[in-house]
């Protein structure tokens, strides 16, 4: 599922090959991951960004052009600077809490893409009139939503996610895994921002 939404995501919206896009906060989870993979699939430059230099330097194979460490920088003006000024043409955000600099990232035309909400944001709300004044773009995605109203869409895409990390185009990262039992052990793993991709509980 963490490799589905990214991909309904990129798909929500059109793009153009060479545009800047931007993994906004969760460059090295399992959302990010895919998403720059497939960010980097369609020409595009790649930007994200990560709570340390080490995960932004290990993001690099994967196909990022340039990484933000968002604990030493202001990441909404880098992701501005690194893409000459005029800001990112998409932003793909899985964590809620940042939606505001999100939209604040993208240039004319930008488009913002949620995809979740790691953050656990209680309130999302935001003003709706800085998308006019740019003329951007906001857009929700969850794949159950897909399946539900388009079956006809959402098996094909799985088939070929599928397909592609099986040929090795597209890579999952287990970072650790933990007996179901450590369950808690797991998410304090995870709340610690050490993991670099994905964290499995195994039954």
């Amino acid at each position: 599922m963490q490799h589905v939404d990214p991909a309904v995501a990129l798909h929500a919206v059109r793009h153009e090959r060479g545009a800047v896009r931007l993994a906004g906060g969760v460059g090295a989870g399992g959302v990010g991951l895919a998403a720059i993979q497939m960010a980097k699939g369609t020409g595009a430059t790649v930007l994200a960004t990560a709570s340390s230099d080490e995960k932004l330097e290990r993001l690099k194979e994967f196909g990022l052009d340039h990484g933000i460490n968002y604990r030493n920088d202001n990441w909404v003006s880098e992701a501005r600077r690194l893409s000459g000024g005029r800001g990112v043409d998409l932003v793909v955000d899985s964590v809620g809490t940042t939606i505001a600099g999100s939209i604040e990232a993208t240039g004319y035309r930008g488009r913002i893409v949620q995809v979740g909400n790691a953050g656990r944001a209680e309130d999302r709300r935001f003003d709706l009139s800085v998308l006019s004044q740019m003329n951007r773009s906001f857009t929700g995605v969850f794949f159950g939503g897909a399946l539900m109203f388009e079956p006809q869409r959402g098996r094909p895409l799985v088939e070929r996610l599928i397909g592609d990390v099986a040929n090795g185009s597209l890579k999952v990262v287990i970072d650790r895994t933990y007996p179901l039992a450590e369950a808690a052990a797991a998410h304090a793993y995870i709340e610690s921002r050490q993991a670099f991709g994905r964290v499995v509980l195994v039954p």
